[in-house]
C-alpha cells in the first residue's frame, strides 16, 4: 500500500500532535485492547473533526460528511497505517467540495495546529507547512480512492427535520414548548457520529431513534394510534432498530468518559 507522507511532512504532521493545548498528561497503564484503544482513538479524532468544523464555520451537514468520509476510510485500512489526525484534516477539506462548502487548505492547517496548540502563533508558510499542505492534498486522493470515489452520502438531517414537524403537530404543544425535544434531537444526531454507527446504520432510522431517546428522556408522549407514531413516518424501522441504535449511542457516552 503507497504512503502519502514524506519524512518532511511526518516530522510537520507529529508536531500537530498531542493533546489540545500542546500539553501531554502523565503517561497511564494501558490496560486496554487493540480494539479499545482504535475506538478511542477515531472517537477523539471525530470530536476534533467537530470541534475544528465549528472553529471553520462549516455547517452541520459538512461536518457530518467529513465524519462519514473518516469512518468509511478506516473500515478499509487500518489505523497504524496512517496517521488519523491527517486523515481527518483530508475529510474536512474534501467535505468542503462534496458538499459546496469550500475551505482554503491554510484555514484547516492553521485551525488544526491552534487546536493542538492554543497559544502558539498560526504556522509561517515555510518548508514544513507546505510539507503538511502537500500531506493534506495527497491524503485526500488517498481517502478518494479508497472509497472507489464514492463520497456522497444520505444523513439523517433532512429526514429529522421532516419528523420533528411531524410528531411536533401531533403533541401537547404546551408539553412540546416546555421541553427542548428538538434541541437535544439534534445534540443526539450529532454524537452518532463519534462513532461507525452512523455508517452501520440507515439515515431514517437514526433520526428516528434519536427522536424517539429524546421523547423518551422528557416524558413526552405521542398520542398512540392503530400503529406507533414511528412506524407511521418509516415504515420498515422496527423496535429491534431502535433498541440497537440507542444502545450504540449509550456506549459512545461510555466511550466519551474513559477518553475525558
Amino acid at each position: 500500500m503507497a504512503r502519502f507522507i514524506t519524512p518532511g511532512s511526518m516530522e510537520a504532521v507529529s508536531r500537530l500532535g498531542g493533546a489540545p493545548g500542546g500539553k501531554r498528561g502523565a503517561p497511564a497503564l494501558d490496560t486496554d485492547t487493540d480494539s479499545t484503544r482504535e475506538i478511542k482513538t477515531h472517537f477523539r479524532v471525530c470530536r476534533f473533526i467537530m470541534e475544528t468544523g465549528v472553529k471553520l464555520g462549516m455547517r452541520s451537514v459538512p461536518v457530518a460528511t467529513a465524519c462519514v468520509l473518516y469512518h468509511r476510510f478506516f473500515q478499509c485500512v487500518s489505523v497504524t497505517v496512517y496517521e488519523p489526525y491527517l486523515v481527518a484534516m483530508s475529510c474536512i477539506y474534501l467535505a468542503g467540495k462534496v458538499e459546496e462548502q469550500h475551505l482554503r487548505t491554510r484555514d484547516i492547517i492553521n485551525v488544526c495546529h491552534r487546536y493542538f496548540h492554543s497559544s502558539s502563533e498560526p504556522l509561517n508558510c515555510d518548508g514544513e507547512f507546505w510539507d503538511l499542505r502537500d500531506s493534506v492534498v495527497q491524503c485526500e486522493l488517498l481517502v478518494l480512492r479508497q472509497l472507489n470515489f464514492h463520497v456522497s452520502f444520505q444523513h439523517p438531517h433532512k429526514y429529522l427535520l421532516h419528523y420533528l414537524l411531524s410528531v411536533k403537530s401531533l403533541v401537547n404543544r404546551h408539553a412540546w414548548s416546555r421541553t427542548p425535544v428538538a434541541e437535544t434531537t439534534w445534540a443526539l444526531l450529532r454524537d452518532c457520529y463519534h462513532g461507525t454507527m452512523c455508517v452501520r446504520h440507515a439515515p431514517q432510522h437514526i433520526a428516528i431513534a434519536t427522536l424517539y431517546l429524546a421523547l423518551l428522556s422528557y416524558g413526552v408522549e405521542v398520542p398512540v394510534g392503530e400503529r406507533e407514531w414511528w412506524q407511521v413516518l418509516c415504515e420498515d424501522i422496527t423496535k429491534e432498530h431502535i433498541d440497537a441504535i440507542i444502545s450504540d449511542l449509550l456506549h459512545l457516552y461510555d466511550m466519551e468518559a474513559k477518553c475525558t
